[in-house]
């Protein structure tokens, strides 16, 4: 499979997914002012992203198409850096400034731990 046609479509994909996850949280917690969905799909792409580097390294050399299409495709289009930005700048309008601060904490210092925890290798 060609590396670019991989990213495609590993993107549609994860922004399909990303779409189904808001439309779902939105059913679960209607009218709620934290942005629940964004976080729900920027952790679980991160961790996925993470998990594929340090599985990457040990299971599959070699097979780059896959790699593009997983990890740059799709957790790519399933996490969104624009929303979490646009989101934090409507709680700030609105006066929620303790849910901005929040929204950052447990948006960036898991998925840094992520990172951390989940590419470590055993000494």
């Amino acid at each position: 499979m060609n590396l670019w046609l991989a990213v495609f479509v590993g993107g549609g994909l994860g922004s399909v997914v990303r779409f189904a996850l808001s439309k779902a949280v939105r059913v679960l917690a209607p009218g709620a002012l934290f942005p629940w969905a964004t976080l729900a799909s920027n952790l679980l792409a991160t961790a996925l992203l993470a998990w594929l580097v340090m599985r990457w390294q040990v299971l599959q050399p070699g097979r780059e198409h896959w790699y593009a299409l997983l990890a740059v495709g799709f957790c790519g289009g399933f996490s969104t850096m624009s929303t979490f930005s646009l989101e934090n700048h409507q709680l700030l309008r609105e006066g929620l400034h303790g849910f901005v601060v929040l929204n950052v904490l447990v948006t960036l210092v898991p998925g840094v731990l992520f990172f951390h925890f989940l590419t470590r290798t055993p000494s």
